[in-house]
């Protein structure tokens, strides 16, 4: 059995993962960074999605021995040129305040006619060895 860790603090990522290796009849025992405290959270200094899952997924193969799995993940809104893109998640300026993100984005669109508001999500996942 393969063991594997997910780069993440979020149990619901973890249950949803370990859903897609089950459905997938790959044998495995998946764990998040809870169960290694002692390592510090990755600085996600990419500059495209993918960059920064592979950021976290070496940085987690490396501290512990185990392949590891990263993802990182936005809004990209057209009209903004993409933005905030991989600043979704601080881009009010406060990491994880989603409600404070959502008021910032919408007041950045609130002079955008509703059908000129083309967005979509993006996601990179990154699977690294150690």
């Amino acid at each position: 059995m393969t063991r594997l860790i997910l780069a993440t603090r979020n149990p619901g990522k973890i249950t949803e993962l370990r859903a897609i290796l089950t459905d997938a009849d790959l044998p495995h025992e998946l764990v998040g960074t809870d169960a290694y405290p002692e390592i510090p959270d990755v600085k996600e200094t990419g500059v495209t999605f993918a960059e920064n899952a592979l950021l976290k997924a070496h940085a987690l193969a490396r501290a512990t021995g185990l392949p590891a799995v990263a993802d990182d993940s936005g809004l990209c809104v057209d009209v903004l040129g993409g933005a905030p893109g991989i600043f979704s998640a601080r881009w009010s300026g406060r990491h994880g305040d989603d409600q404070a993100n959502l008021d910032l984005l919408l007041a950045q669109l609130s002079d955008i006619a509703d059908g000129h508001r083309a967005a979509h999500f993006a996601c990179a996942a990154a699977l690294a060895l150690p």
